[in-house]
C-alpha cells in the first residue's frame, strides 16, 4: 500500500509541474494577445487617418482635364 501512496504523490507532483508550466504558459499568451490586440487598435487608427487623408486629397485634386 505504502508503494501505491508514493506512486500517487508522483503522480500528483508530475501533475502540479504540468499544471504551473500550463499556467505560466497561459499567462504570457493573455499578455501577448493584449499587446497584439493594442496593436492591432493602434494600426486602425492610422489607417483610418490615412484613409482620411486620401480622402481629402482626391476631394482637393483638380478635375482630370486641367
Amino acid at each position: 500500500m505504502s508503494a501505491e501512496i508514493v506512486a500517487l504523490q508522483e503522480r500528483l507532483a508530475h501533475q502540479e509541474l504540468a499544471l504551473d508550466e500550463l499556467t505560466r504558459q497561459s499567462l504570457a499568451q493573455a499578455e501577448l494577445i493584449r499587446q497584439l490586440q493594442a496593436r492591432v487598435a493602434q494600426l486602425e487608427g492610422h489607417l483610418r487617418e490615412l484613409s482620411d487623408r486620401v480622402g481629402q486629397e482626391i476631394e482637393d485634386a483638380p478635375p482630370p482635364h486641367y
